[in-house]
This record gives structure tokens, C-alpha cells and sequence, in this order.
């Protein structure tokens, strides 16, 4: 054990002075971070400009009237500027076509009666070349209104076609339209391992850049035999396995550290909640296990380090990539479930449900596939015939 840890700390200190490691583990990721948080920062904090809409409606027609008090209500709702101009349908027309309105809301004559009675009915938009989401917004808003007086409709025909006297449809329209949802919502404590947007890009690249990271401890084993290091600690009463294991340790805690590092500084650049502490640093340890496994089976087939470079960038790559580092990868069948398998894939489902509220006893799936992730490429390693730093 003792000389485990006086190689391992050796090693470490050796890392400690290596400026590439730094450059590779911290500082990229870091500036991909800053750039993305530049370009893509305002994202979520979209600013809603004011909004015009032209009305005409009939003056004596109640339900009618309800449409138009529902656009005028949006007026300070989820910061909607929402100014309601009722005008005549000729006046609405010339207003979009002059751009003075950025949507018109035409009402026709006997509206609230043919939504009553059940007879066919509508309400024609017109949106304007320059109008935006705004206009979007109060639209979505006008076919839910209209969706619930369509319910009232259906109600009414229906309500005909089995004989009911006319002057009790109301009653059953009123039932139909102002019945709330047949269910109720209830917010669970963990989520449904989806981070937004942010989150997701500051745990994507800290993903990703852990396998860069990782492969400068394994690497070592390649540059050392390379400048005759490995052949004077295989000369000592070292036993052969404590080389390799304290390479595979100055790997997991350069893993660690780094991502604990970018998972910290992204979260600040982004405003990123992972969550419960302790689960978070299950998750990294896993994460960082499950690289190091790739690692060294890159270093039993690469010959030389520029050729364990090589593949690491390619395998970091693709697993970083397929795993959701820069943007949500989705696939059905047989191809997603090797995609649940990638590791990156598994820290970002976990960090997902760690930033939802969960803790340790909500994340035993993407520990697993970390760990048994690890497991295989460690069994795998292995059994590949040795062509690289030990043969």
C-alpha cells in the first residue's frame, strides 16, 4: 500500500506541473463554457416585446365579449404587453396590413348564438409579418377559449339530438365549459432526469472533457517506457500491478477533481442547480471510474503515446458526443438502450434527477450503468492481447 501511494502521489505532483493537463481538463472546457454562456446565455430569459391586437366583435354578444376580456386579461401575465384595440373587421384588416397591429381577432355576428345552439362557427386571425412570439402567446391563449366553447358546442348538439327543451341547454353548456380537468397535478421531488438547458451544457462538456482528463494518468504508463521510467520501477521490488494501479488512481482523482471543478465554475457561469452533495460526488466518482476503464484499454492496443492520444480523442468524442455533451441525442429500439449504456449519457441522467430534488437512494441506475460500464471495459482490457506499454 505504501508504495501505491508514494507512486500515485508522485505521479500527481508530475501532473500538478504539466500545464497541457491544465489546459485540456480546465481550461477548454472552461471557454467552451464562457462562449456558449455568451451566445446562448439570454436564452431562457427571453424579453416579450408589447403586443397589439385588433378586435371586432359584436357589441351585444356576451360570449363574444368573454373572448375579448380574456386577450385584454393577458395584459401583465408572464410579461405580456398586451394592448386590445376594438375596432370594426374593415379597420382590424387595414391595421395588420399597415402593421399598426401585430394580430386581428375577427368575431363574427351570432357567435355566442351558434356556440350555443351547437351550429358551426368561427373566429378568423389575421397575424402580421412582423409579429413575433407574442402574438404566438395570444394566440394559444384564443384557441383554448375556443377549444372550451367548442366543448359547450358539442354539449349543445348533443344536448338537441336527445330532445333536451332548449332552455335548459344553457345550464348544460355552462357545466361543459367551466368544468375544471378531470385530474389534478402533484410536483414530485425528483425529476424526471431532464436538466435544462444550461445545466445540460455545463454537464455535457464536464462529461466529456473527464475522458480527456483521465487519459493523461493512463498515458503516463506509455511515457514512461518511452524515456525509460517504467523500465527502472520494473527493475525495483515493485510488484507490477502497483504501477499500474497507481496509474489508474492518479486518473480517477485527476477525473474527479477537474469535474468537480467545471461542474462548480459552469454552474456559476450558468446559474446551475445539481442538487444534493453527496449524490453529485456518487455520480462524479462513477463517472470518473467508468473513463478510466476506456483508458486502459486504449493503452494495452496504442504502441506509442501520440497513438493513446489519437484514440482517446476519438473515444472521448464519440462516447461525449452520443452521450449529449453538446445537444440531447435521442433514438428508439436497440439503439437507444446502447445509448443508455454510454456513461456520459448516465452522469447527465443523474445529474437531471439530483437537480430535480433527488438524492443517493434516486440515482441507483445511472450509478449501475456507470459502474458495470466500468466493470466491462476493465474485463475487456483483459482479455485484448497486450500490444501496448506492458508487452
Amino acid at each position: 500500500m505504501r508504495q501505491l501511494l508514494v507512486l500515485t502521489g508522485s505521479d500527481l505532483l508530475q501532473r500538478a506541473r504539466d500545464t497541457s493537463l491544465f489546459i485540456f481538463a480546465l481550461v477548454v472546457p472552461l471557454a467552451l463554457m464562457s462562449v456558449f454562456n455568451l451566445v446562448f446565455g439570454s436564452i431562457e430569459q427571453l424579453e416579450l416585446e408589447p403586443v397589439t391586437v385588433a378586435v371586432s366583435a359584436p357589441a351585444d354578444d356576451d360570449m363574444a365579449g368573454v373572448l375579448v376580456e380574456v386577450v385584454r386579461g393577458l395584459k401583465g401575465q408572464a410579461g405580456l404587453d398586451v394592448t386590445v384595440d376594438e375596432v370594426d373587421a374593415g379597420t382590424a384588416r387595414d391595421r395588420i396590413d399597415d402593421g399598426d397591429a401585430a394580430l386581428a381577432l375577427l368575431v363574427p355576428d351570432g357567435f355566442g348564438q351558434a356556440a350555443r345552439m351547437g351550429e358551426p362557427t368561427s373566429v378568423e386571425a389575421l397575424r402580421g409579418d412582423e409579429a413575433g412570439i407574442e402574438a404566438d402567446v395570444v394566440l394559444s391563449v384564443v384557441d383554448g377559449v375556443l377549444e372550451q366553447i367548442g366543448a359547450g358546442a358539442v354539449t349543445a348538439r348533443a344536448g338537441l339530438a336527445e330532445g333536451v327543451p332548449p332552455q335548459e341547454l344553457a345550464d348544460l353548456v355552462g357545466a361543459a365549459t367551466s368544468g375544471g380537468p378531470a385530474y389534478t397535478l402533484e410536483q414530485g421531488r425528483a425529476s424526471d432526469e431532464q436538466l435544462d438547458y444550461g445545466s445540460s451544457l455545463v454537464a455535457g462538456q464536464a462529461g466529456l472533457f473527464l475522458l480527456f482528463t483521465v487519459g493523461f494518468g493512463v498515458s503516463g504508463l506509455l511515457l514512461e517506457r518511452e524515456n525509460g521510467t517504467l523500465a527502472r520501477l520494473r527493475s525495483m521490488p515493485i510488484p507490477g500491478w502497483v504501477v499500474v494501479a497507481s496509474k489508474a488512481l492518479v486518473s480517477f482523482v485527476l477525473g474527479v477533481v477537474a469535474t468537480a471543478v467545471l461542474l462548480t465554475v459552469g454552474g456559476w457561469l450558468f446559474g446551475a442547480e445539481f442538487g444534493s452533495l453527496p449524490a453529485v460526488a456518487v455520480l462524479v466518482m462513477c463517472a470518473s471510474a467508468a473513463a478510466t476503464s476506456v483508458m486502459f484499454l486504449i493503452v494495452r492496443v496504442a504502441r506509442t503515446s501520440e497513438q493513446a492520444g489519437i484514440a482517446t480523442s476519438i473515444v472521448a468524442l464519440v462516447l461525449g458526443i452520443g452521450g449529449g455533451a453538446f445537444f440531447p441525442v435521442s433514438a428508439t429500439g436497440s439503439l437507444s438502450a446502447l445509448l443508455d449504456l454510454n456513461p456520459v449519457s448516465a452522469l447527465l441522467r443523474g445529474l437531471g434527477t439530483t437537480s430535480g430534488g433527488g438524492g443517493l437512494g434516486d440515482i441507483g441506475v445511472p450509478v449501475l450503468v456507470m459502474l458495470g460500464f466500468a466493470v466491462v471495459m476493465a474485463s475487456v482490457s483483459r482479455l485484448v492481447p497486450d500490444r501496448g506499454v506492458l508487452a
